[in-house]
């Protein structure tokens, strides 16, 4: 751990580092690519990749800002950047007879662009501190939410009174 410290500080201090310096150099389109594929691994595994990857990724290894992180995470998410997986999820829901529900993604989809256009003028408006508290305390929820210890930490608080 205190060893990527140290790289965070070490980039952040950097003249390699893109936000300090315009052109791209071999560190920086190697430390992109390696980002970029363990993103784009994880989405393609298990869903997740844009906030949960690139947006820590970003900040910690490259020294952007948490705007910058978080903008440069919706940008790569406006390529197709899942569209394989997400065919392969298809063709595999599919043949497993609980094909993927191409209404919900339609549904989805179009309020899921209407909600980044407002969630982008929100956040650039709100301090950085207080997004990065607020990206956080969403990750802690959304694992406690996936492992189940939500309904165990009340539980457990119900027992205390």
């Amino acid at each position: 751990m205190m060893q990527l410290i140290c790289i965070s500080k070490l980039l952040k201090n950097n003249p390699l580092n893109p936000l300090q310096k315009k052109s791209m150099t071999t560190e920086i389109i190697i430390a992109a690519l390696l980002i970029g594929l363990a993103a784009g691994m994880l989405s393609g595994l298990v869903g997740v990749g844009g906030g949960i990857i690139l947006v820590p990724a970003l900040v910690f290894f490259m020294g952007y800002t948490q705007h910058q992180a978080q903008g440069t995470s919706l940008a790569v998410l406006t390529l197709p950047a899942g569209i394989l997986a997400a065919i392969t999820y298809y063709y595999k829901c599919k043949a497993d007879g609980t094909p993927i529900d191409l209404k919900v993604v339609g549904l989805i989809s179009s309020s899921f662009f209407i909600g980044a256009f407002l969630g982008g003028k929100l956040a650039i408006v709100i301090d950085q501190n207080l997004m990065k508290k607020i990206f956080v305390v969403i990750l802690f929820y959304s694992g406690f939410k996936i492992m189940g210890w939500d309904s165990a930490f009340f539980k457990w608080i119900k027992s205390i009174f």
